[in-house]
């Protein structure tokens, strides 16, 4: 099958930066349980002081990819189209150029960024690999802060809504009527452990589909090829309505971009599994099975 990637190799992005039209290169180097090492710095920025791409800028992803937590929204609800205006204003990209994310965690986090940026219209990839596979490469890596390039952007900023997003009544008829993937690790599917949300289990009728399994043992992403396989395998496959949601939104992106390499669109449920949770009237499935039976 023949499918336009929105992955970047290591040697792609190599021969990108050295053109006349180099993308702009964006770190997020975020970890769901980690906290910052500096209580005054954003969650991973230590480790962007230490080593990044050359001319990376560093993303903040729990203020510039997200708004305020609550629990009506999650705990990573999608930024309001004004506020990411002023975020991409910020990174200084030039109309029409390139964003290309990365991070040090098979795409984890980075897929977040990339997942904005599509939905505000911008064009974008992700380094397959992050970091280590541009060091692999011999791709050279600088310390410190680096400034933004310099650019313009529209005034008006980027646009808004070019991905399909589900509120939880969406999700709620799409588990029962199309595929809805669950992203989280499994144990949290089956509800034998939830650390960080009220209610352990996974919506009724969810699949589980853990982003891990995206992956190859290098940290890059499988083939289209396989990666349509599994997805068929749950039931996905090009035409279907498929959904995607996780604990806050996040490693979500990541299989609506797994999806994106097989050639399947998809949605995602920002609100995912921290909203619904929160929410008593919502029913919660435990178990391996979609539907909590044994």
């Amino acid at each position: 099958m023949t499918v336009a990637s929105p992955l970047i190799s290591a040697a792609e992005l190599d021969a990108a930066l050295k053109g006349a039209d180099p993308p702009t290169l964006l770190d997020i180097r975020w970890h769901l349980t980690s906290g910052p090492e500096h209580p005054e710095r954003p969650v991973g920025y230590d480790d962007y002081l230490r080593a990044h791409l050359p001319g990376a800028t560093f993303v903040d992803l729990a203020t510039e990819l997200a708004s305020s937590p609550s629990s009506e929204q999650g705990r990573h609800p999608l930024p309001t189209p004004e506020d990411f205006a002023e975020t991409v204003a910020r990174w200084g990209v030039s109309g029409g150029q390139e964003l290309v994310f990365y991070d040090d965690l098979g795409g984890m986090s980075a897929a977040r960024g990339w997942w904005l940026a599509r939905h505000a219209g911008l064009p974008a990839r992700m380094l397959d690999g992050g970091l280590a596979a541009w060091i692999r490469h011999g791709g050279e890596t600088t310390a410190g802060a680096a400034a933004p390039p310099s650019g313009t952007t529209d005034p008006a900023g980027p646009g808004w809504g070019h991905m399909p997003v589900l509120s939880a009544d969406d999700a709620a008829a799409l588990a029962a009527d199309g595929v809805l993937l669950d992203a989280r690790a499994g144990e949290r599917y089956r509800g034998e452990t939830e650390p960080m949300d009220p209610r352990a289990g996974h919506i009724p009728g969810a699949l589980s589909a853990p982003t891990a399994a995206n992956l190859a043992h290098d940290g890059c992403f499988r083939d289209a090829d396989h990666l349509a396989a599994r997805f068929a395998d749950l039931g996905a496959t090009p035409g279907v309505r498929v959904g995607a949601y996780c604990g806050s939104g996040v490693t979500a992106s990541h299989q609506v971009f797994a999806l994106a390499v097989a050639g399947i669109d998809a949605a995602l449920y920002p609100g995912s599994w921290s909203q619904w949770s929160s929410d008593p009237a919502r029913p919660v499935a435990v178990g391996p099975l979609p539907d909590g039976a044994d």
